[in-house]
């Protein structure tokens, strides 16, 4: 009996038109658009829900303008549900809606929502790549990517104030049962759900020392999705807010665009995988945020290198 998954997360938005064309052009599936909200979804059945800034039904904002206002986890049966409602009501207030999905806040002020879920388990081939020893497209050609669709969203980063740090993790490890799996001291706190195997599917960030929305992460088939969706964006007229790499923690190919929503979103493939036997790993320095991230010389002169080679 455990949480499973991200289900849902809640935006407020000052402009919803805009942050529904942004997730559209996304990749992600439009499924109600009114003057109250907008619902998209990944191809595996997670919302992500658009709501106007000042609707009196969000959690309080804990940043100003758009932002996310509420992370809704998927729990895998009634029995744990009611389980972790009855706990949380020991010293906070939760509210049931009629869809059955509870409602709290956490201790920085973001909404917490729990519910049922039912996951859509697909069965789809992910991008295969050629190498010597290992051959997975044989008489087939790569081709363009037409339209780039988000498989899951796999993460959610916050940013929360340098005080109060450690409280704000301790619930979600000792009231959700998430696992820590690396704590960098300097910055913050990855942390895995008990039903689901990547290196982190959430983080609480505090080395900006506020309380916000950081970014939201989508893994996609591979590493042309990630190329390819960033293209998409730019070339739909969305900006780029850091360019392709491969992360240190976690590993994963990335990269982001700025979000009309709040924050950013991230294209993501090949994420670590890891069981209960990785870590937690503490990390007393952070760790550099990539191992590798696209460079290029075409804008600027070559250096002259006839001094001396750096091999010398």
């Amino acid at each position: 009996m455990s949480i499973e998954r991200i289900e849902s997360v809640v935006y407020g938005v000052e402009d919803l038109d805009e942050c529904t064309r942004f997730f559209v052009d996304f990749g992600l599936a439009l499924q109600e658009h009114t003057p109250e909200r907008s619902v998209l979804t990944t191809q595996v059945g997670q919302r992500i829900v658009l709501r106007p800034v000042d609707d009196p039904g969000l959690p309080a904002s804990v940043e100003s303008g758009s932002g996310i206002r509420e992370v809704v986890w998927g729990v895998d049966s009634q029995q744990a549900l009611d389980a972790l409602v009855a706990d949380l009501r020991r010293d906070r207030e939760v509210t049931v809606d009629a869809e059955g999905t509870a409602h709290t806040i956490d201790e920085t002020g973001f909404g917490v929502g729990l519910a049922l879920t039912d996951p859509v388990h697909l069965n789809y081939d992910p991008r295969k790549y050629n190498s010597s020893g290992r051959v997975e497209r044989w008489n087939q050609s790569h081709g363009p990517i037409p339209d780039v669709v988000p498989i899951r969203v796999c993460h959610v980063a916050l940013n929360i104030p340098k005080t109060g740090k450690d409280e704000a993790v301790a619930f979600y490890l000792d009231r959700l049962n998430f696992r820590a799996t690396d704590i960098v001291e300097p910055m913050g706190v990855f942390m895995q759900i008990e039903g689901d195997d990547d290196q982190h599917n959430f983080l609480l960030c505090h080395r900006p020392d506020r309380a916000g929305t950081n970014h939201t992460s989508y893994e996609v088939s591979g590493f042309d999705d990630v190329i390819e969706g960033g293209n998409h964006m730019i070339q739909k007229g969305w900006r780029e807010a850091r360019r392709l790499g491969r992360h240190t923690v976690g590993s994963n190919v990335f990269r982001f665009i700025h979000n009309p929503a709040g924050g950013r979103v991230e294209l993501a493939a090949d994420m670590d995988r890891v069981d209960d036997s990785y870590g937690p790993n503490v990390h007393a320095e952070t760790p550099p945020h990539h191992i590798w991230v696209l460079e290029t010389n075409r804008e600027a002169p070559v250096p002259n290198t006839s001094e001396g080679s750096a091999l010398s």
